[in-house]
């Protein structure tokens, strides 16, 4: 009987998309909404956000499929912050209780960003560049860069369906 074997060393090498990063302190909601203005496309929310480790981080993800273009749109946000209750035990008569925020990151690497847009097409450079000033014009963005996907050591996070 033979044996056969399946090597997926280079399953992401494929991948043809565009990464794009966005640092802006404003809600999810309302940059999807920014993002529909500015490039005119119309990001939806998706109805189960992306969830890690088993409910414990959730990402809020938005979506929009160019159905004449087929092209994917994704936008997620980097950043998740968890509220837990910590009790501190002292050695007196009272025990304290406070809040500790967690912060989780979809891309560790990137730690900063607060949102990632995902586009499943890799443009070149012009119209990647077009993008990417659109969302600069955007005053509620302070920075917008490509992100090389070759890099990322965490890429599977960036696979939605």
């Amino acid at each position: 009987m033979a044996i056969h074997k399946l090597i997926l060393d280079d399953i992401f090498e494929d991948v043809s998309c565009t990464l794009i990063a966005i640092h802006c302190a404003i809600e999810d909601y309302r940059l999807a909404y920014l993002l529909n203005k500015y490039l005119n496309i119309t990001l939806k929310r998706n109805p189960q956000d992306l969830d890690f480790n088993k409910g414990i981080a959730t990402y809020s993800l938005f979506e929009y499929e160019d159905e004449k273009k087929l092209i994917k749109w994704n936008l997620v946000s980097n950043i998740c912050k968890i509220e837990t209750d910590s009790k501190l035990v002292q050695q007196s008569l009272f025990s304290t209780h406070h809040k500790v925020i967690k912060t989780h990151n979809l891309i560790p690497e990137y730690g900063k960003v607060n949102y990632f847009l995902k586009i499943d097409n890799e443009f070149n450079n012009s119209i990647e560049k077009q993008i990417i000033n659109n969302l600069l014009k955007i005053p509620q963005i302070a920075m917008a860069y490509d992100v090389d996907m070759s890099t990322l050591k965490s890429k599977e996070h960036l696979i939605f369906d």
